[in-house]
């Protein structure tokens, strides 16, 4: 599994959007110039975080993004799911039931379950808030 640029830049968007929470609606422009990430990559990002359900937009004068939770109730798994889709390892775990032929008789298909269970558990333990708290003491969280 490969994290792609448009699931390391939306967490750098959601990042940004949790540090600046307190401004209200925060302008694409501003992230960008702040994150140094193109506003039109960015634009592409926006439709997949806000179908996910962890943006709000405000469109007019005072438009821009927030983020539609808190920073310590959204998790680096919402985000890359909402970016990159399944996280699965093996394209038979991407859907419930796991429909593959050989499901009965994979003697590896455990090994691929076990991968699973473990980035989705990690991914899914580190929130917005976390990465806020190890960035202000002192840590280094490289996004």
């Amino acid at each position: 599994m490969k994290i792609s640029t448009k699931g390391r830049y939306a967490l750098r968007m959601i990042y940004d959007l949790a540090l600046h929470n307190e401004d209200g609606f925060v302008s694409l422009k501003d992230i960008a110039d702040r994150q140094n990430i193109s506003k039109k990559y960015l634009e592409q990002i926006v439709p997949l975080l806000n179908r996910s359900g962890i943006l709000k937009t405000n469109r007019g004068n005072r438009g821009g993004y927030m983020l539609a939770h808190s920073p310590s109730e959204c998790t680096v798994g919402d985000i890359l799911r909402a970016t990159e889709g399944s996280l699965a390892p093996v394209s038979c775990l991407e859907f419930e039931p796991n429909e593959c032929p050989r499901v009965a008789e994979c003697s590896t298909l455990y090994i691929w379950e076990g991968l699973y269970k473990a980035v989705n558990d990690y991914l899914d333990s580190i929130t917005i808030q976390d990465i806020i708290e190890k960035n202000t003491a002192g840590g280094d969280y490289c996004i």
